[in-house]
């Protein structure tokens, strides 16, 4: 996910926590949350083989 990405991840849950008008969305807010927080992660490694 790049930087664009990620920011308009992070203003889609901002506006669903904070907005009153908007009314709330439990699963979409875990799926932000998912998401957003594999941002900062390491890329995983390739798995090799033991020998």
């Amino acid at each position: 996910m790049d930087d664009l990405e990620y920011n308009a991840k992070l203003d889609e849950l901002d506006h669903l926590l904070n907005d009153l008008d908007v009314p709330m969305e439990p699963a979409r807010v875990w799926q932000l949350l998912a998401d957003v927080s594999r941002h900062d992660l390491p890329a995983p490694q390739e798995c090799q083989e033991v020998r």
